[in-house]
């Protein structure tokens, strides 16, 4: 008879949702300056949505599925394309190309649709940490802040979303840097409010 022999394989890559965090969180925090009206939507916000916003958050989505973590293959990696496709709503009637999705209606919905995501995500969060609950919460409510916002044309009301827009973008900072610094000090330098399952 044949001794049967198993084998353990521990997972020794490195937790990818710090960057999908600060990539996210800086982004956002960015782009609702603009929002807030300190300055005018400009190269620097778009660059950032191409390459830390965007790219950057698919590369931790895919690290994320190479962790088996569905929740966070699911948020980094849509909320990446997010951000690569409102650049190409930005910049796509900069090209002659029809610009459909700019308008009011256009806009609303496509923001309307992001906080319906964000909605049941955030549900999704109420088994993880207080942390993933406050950043999805305050994204979600942002969204709708910014569906309504343009489909009234209320400049305040986009104005005002964009305080709460830089409150969420830093609270995802703080949850990235949280996890970053409770790591390597390998103690709750920063604590993100687990939930007891």
């Amino acid at each position: 008879m044949q001794a049967t022999t198993t084998t353990e394989i521990k997972d020794n890559t490195a937790n990818p949702a710090p960057l999908g965090l600060l990539a996210f969180g800086m982004t956002t925090v960015l782009l609702n300056l603009h929002n807030a009206g300190f300055f005018e939507l400009n190269s620097m916000i778009l660059a950032m949505g191409i390459f830390y916003g965007g790219l950057a958050q698919v590369v931790a989505g895919i690290m994320e599925w190479k962790k088996n973590n569905t929740f966070g293959t699911t948020a980094f990696t849509s909320y990446g394309f997010f951000w690569l496709s409102l650049v190409a709503l930005v910049l796509i009637p900069k090209f002659g190309l029809p610009a459909l999705a700019t308008n009011k209606d256009g806009m609303s919905a496509y923001l309307a649709v992001w906080g319906l995501f964000t909605a049941v995500m955030f549900v999704a969060t109420l088994r993880l940490s207080r942390a993933l609950q406050f950043i999805f919460a305050s994204l979600a409510i942002l969204f709708f802040l910014l569906a309504i916002g343009d489909y009234t044309e209320n400049a305040g009301l986009k104005q005002f979303a964009g305080y709460e827009g830089i409150v969420c973008g830093l609270s995802a900072m703080y949850a990235g840097l949280a996890q970053v610094l409770n790591e390597v000090f390998a103690k709750t330098v920063l604590p993100l409010g687990p939930v007891k399952k």
